[in-house]
């Protein structure tokens, strides 16, 4: 009886604040979604631009698919590999076209690489001193880059047009170097014009990231060279091209895969149906797609290229970006 009083004497504890672990978890989850939240609306855009398209153009390189069986692709007829073999076929006319555009396109990629690289690090290289007037330069040196590709390629079609455009005034009228107009546009002439074209909308970006890469690079590195008499040509290839390395790497691989699937220059200048000897493999797809209906062997072709883009990639990537790593570690 008297512990019962006692017990009901006694004070009641007011109760506690509620416990508090369950929010630090609750915070911690809402860190996790957040970066998929952001990356969502992202991830929804590449995949209807991009990988539905892609799926739905592996899918049609198996089809028999044509302008007669167009309206009702979806059952277009299943061939499995005929398109594949047709084009990779060199005693067909299919198959010499492609491995020929496909060689053309190799070397049309090797020289606007070689040359926009080598016109963008020497832009870059100069302009990374200090004078005045350069900030006006690097302005002016940016904007092929900032003009559309379309726009750059259809003025060179206007410069280099056989009866009025200004190529052929300086050439012929001026310095009086050919008796007759040369035809620039056709024949083995446009395959000159292409790679101008190229060089031209593609060197900015190879100078815009050098100029990066080179304020980078220590002036001490600079200076203690140039103490141990090392002029500037011994400094650009002893210093300079070893601590951009990294930069070149993965600028190489870019312009790589954007000049190896250039269309815009290509059809600006010569329209659908370029000339045979500046053919390249992008505007061959566009052929067999809608030149002559085949959108079955246009698929096909478009893949192939996939994969051996793909496959190059990875090579460059396995091969290069290991001793990168090495380099720096």
């Amino acid at each position: 009886m008297v512990s019962t009083l006692i017990q009901e004497a006694r004070p009641s504890t007011p109760a506690g604040p509620p416990a508090k672990g369950n929010q630090p978890t609750r915070r911690r989850r809402r860190r996790n979604v957040l970066p998929y939240v952001l990356v969502l609306p992202a991830l929804i855009a590449e995949l209807f631009i991009h990988i539905i398209p892609m799926g739905l153009g592996i899918w049609i390189a198996f089809l028999s698919l044509n302008q007669l069986s167009i309206r009702n692709w979806i059952n277009a007829d299943f061939i499995g590999f005929t398109n594949f073999l047709n084009g990779l076929n060199p005693t067909t006319a299919i198959g010499s076209q492609f491995f020929g555009t496909l060689g053309r396109t190799a070397v049309y990629t090797v020289l606007v690489l070689g040359f926009s690289w080598a016109l963008g690090t020497a832009a870059a290289y100069f302009l990374n001193a200090r004078f005045r007037g350069r900030a006006v330069l690097r302005t002016l040196y940016l904007l092929p880059y900032a003009l559309p590709v379309f726009v750059s390629a259809i003025a060179f079609a206007f410069m280099f047009n056989q009866r009025d455009g200004i190529i052929n005034k300086i050439l012929v009228d001026d310095l009086h170097l050919f008796a007759d107009r040369p035809f620039w546009l056709i024949g083995s002439n446009a395959f000159v014009v292409l790679v101008i074209a190229s060089i031209w909308t593609t060197w900015p970006f190879a100078f815009l990231l050098q100029l990066a890469a080179l304020q980078t690079v220590p002036e001490d590195v600079y200076e203690a060279a140039s103490l141990d008499g090392a002029g500037r040509i011994r400094q650009f290839f002893d210093v300079t091209l070893p601590m951009i390395r990294a930069s070149n790497v993965v600028m190489l691989l870019l312009m790589f895969l954007a000049t190896f699937n250039q269309f815009t220059v290509p059809f600006v200048l010569f329209g659908p149906s370029a000339p045979s000897e500046s053919l390249l493999i992008s505007p061959l797809i566009y052929q067999f797609s809608f030149g002559t209906w085949n959108f079955g062997l246009g698929g096909a072709v478009s893949t192939m290229l996939l994969v051996l883009l793909f496959v190059v990639s990875l090579i460059y990537i396995r091969l290069v970006m290991p001793k990168e790593r090495i380099r720096r570690a």
